[in-house]
């Protein structure tokens, strides 16, 4: 899908960010059809018909339904495909955790607006959604009773109605703030192509399909047939087809398991980033480049020194290295014996990556030779090894400073290929793009302008795209055989 896309409009990579843009699509909607919509019993069902089908009012109602069965899908999705890549664990277990909650909110948001239309299905549901709730026995008498004699069914309870389906949402907008609270830059708004192609889709299937009710609700008349709503009204057909008391079991169970997941066993974490408070100068670029938000600012320890310096969650942080990266204390032309640094990570630090990079570039033989920096989660750079060519893998492409791809261009070699996750897939959210923003000059420390620009090359590779990486390798050696064709053969040696 990034081939067809491209990986800003990708929507398997922005299933987050497309969920936020339809929970505000079905506010938008929602409260332009409220301003149409009268309240009662009896005047409800012929408020919402005479919007349908026909004008704005048909668009939006429209919009309104196929937005929130889009939320329904996209929120599956994006469960899904965080379980599949582990980040139900470790330091995002709360991001984990704060949004299963959300999951009852979302489903309860839905369900209560089918009740507002009250027509049959209304009545269907909101008898089901009693009868549920009436199987815990919490209740002396069966709140089921309210949907059975036309007595039960007055303007006061479609007034409760409409509070739910004003109040849940609004308790859900609650929920998705705390829900990113330990995301630094969270991804809550897809790029203008994906935002315009999804509006695009649900306006062309609002005017080919739209939105009609059923019958108008009445209590002593049983619909033959019903048209449900399966992304919401399923779990009332599986109540008849079970049990009250299995449905109960099985909304639980899936809720206590997923609350459950950070809990289970899972591989141990990497140690934290540590602060070197006496090469730590307090500029915060490692507060800002953190995409966690591990990391803050604290008074020196030492009170002389008249300055903050940066302290690390070690709960929080993912020992990616990003931070090292935006150190900078971490340029390898430091003369120092050993490259200590304001901030490091314990299992590869900027001076065993120094030490690296002399040995790599040391054993390089060829005409051209060229030195890549990959990432663990990314492509296998490994399997680019050869002669001519010699790799290093680090945590994250983001914890590379720029500095050292001019180090090695001065240290031997003829080229360097920063290979990083492919866009808007980095394993740390960020490092991938602070990498590029960084070697671009965008993003502080960013690489020196004097830096030959054929002499270097970013590459974005998924984990096992072997010919993207070999691709960009390709098509560095390629800039440096041209630029070496323009110069004096004596210069070139």
């Amino acid at each position: 899908m990034d081939r067809c896309f491209g990986a800003r409009a990708n929507p398997l990579r922005h299933l987050g960010a497309l969920a936020y843009l339809m929970f505000w699509l079905i506010t938008a909607s929602g409260v332009y059809l409220f301003a149409f919509f009268e309240t009662s019993v009896s005047g409800a069902h012929a408020s919402v018909q005479a919007m349908s089908g026909r004008g704005l009012g048909g668009i939006a109602r429209s919009l309104h339904r196929y937005a929130s069965d889009a939320l329904v899908l996209l929120v599956a999705l994006h469960v899904l495909r965080e379980f599949a890549l582990r980040r139900d664990f470790g330091f995002r277990w709360f991001t984990w955790v704060s949004g299963v909650p959300l999951l009852w909110l979302m489903l309860f948001a839905g369900i209560g607006g089918f009740w507002l239309v009250w027509d049959d299905v209304a009545l269907f549901s909101l008898g089901a959604t009693l009868e549920w709730f009436d199987a815990l026995g919490l209740f002396g008498e069966p709140l089921a009773r309210n949907v059975l004699a036309p007595e039960y069914l007055d303007d006061r309870l479609f007034s409760l109605l409409v509070f739910l389906h004003v109040g849940v949402p609004l308790a859900l907008l609650l929920g998705m703030y705390i829900h990113i609270q330990r995301v630094s830059r969270p991804d809550t708004r897809p790029a203008q192509a994906l935002t315009l192609g999804t509006l695009g889709v649900l306006l062309a299937l609002s005017l080919v399909q739209p939105v009609i009710s059923a019958a108008p609700a009445e209590v002593a008349r049983v619909a033959a047939a019903l048209a449900l709503d399966w992304f919401y009204l399923a779990p009332h057909a599986l109540m008849y087809q079970w049990s009250p008391a299995a449905l109960w079991a099985l909304m639980l169970g899936a809720t206590l398991l997923l609350a459950a997941l950070p809990l289970l066993p899972h591989p141990g974490r990497m140690p934290a980033a540590q602060v070197d408070a006496r090469h730590c100068n307090g500029c915060r670029r490692c507060v800002d480049d953190c995409p966690y938000a591990a990391i803050t600012m604290a008074a020196h320890p030492d009170p002389r020194r008249g300055m903050e310096v940066a302290v690390v969650d070690a709960a929080l942080c993912a020992a990616c290295g990003i931070c090292a990266g935006a150190c900078p204390s971490s340029t390898p032309f430091r003369k120092a014996a050993r490259l200590d640094t304001g901030i490091d990570l314990p299992l590869l630090t900027m001076d065993t990556l120094r030490v690296r990079v002399d040995a790599a570039l040391t054993a390089l033989r060829g005409d051209t030779r060229v030195l890549v920096f990959g990432c663990d989660a990314g492509a296998d750079v490994h399997a680019l090894q050869s002669g001519d060519t010699a790799t290093l893998s680090l945590v994250c492409a983001g914890q590379l400073p720029p500095g050292f791809v001019e180090y090695a261009l001065r240290h031997g070699a003829h080229g360097v290929l920063v290979a990083a996750c492919a866009e808007d897939g980095c394993q740390f959210r960020l490092g991938a793009r602070w990498s590029a923003e960084r070697l671009q000059g965008r993003r502080a420390p960013h690489l020196r302008p004097h830096v030959p620009a054929h002499a270097w090359r970013l590459v974005h590779a998924a984990r096992h795209d072997l010919r993207g990486l070999q691709a960009g390798l390709g098509a560095l050696r390629e800039a440096l055989h041209a630029h070496a064709a323009m110069l004096p053969e004596h210069a070139h040696a």
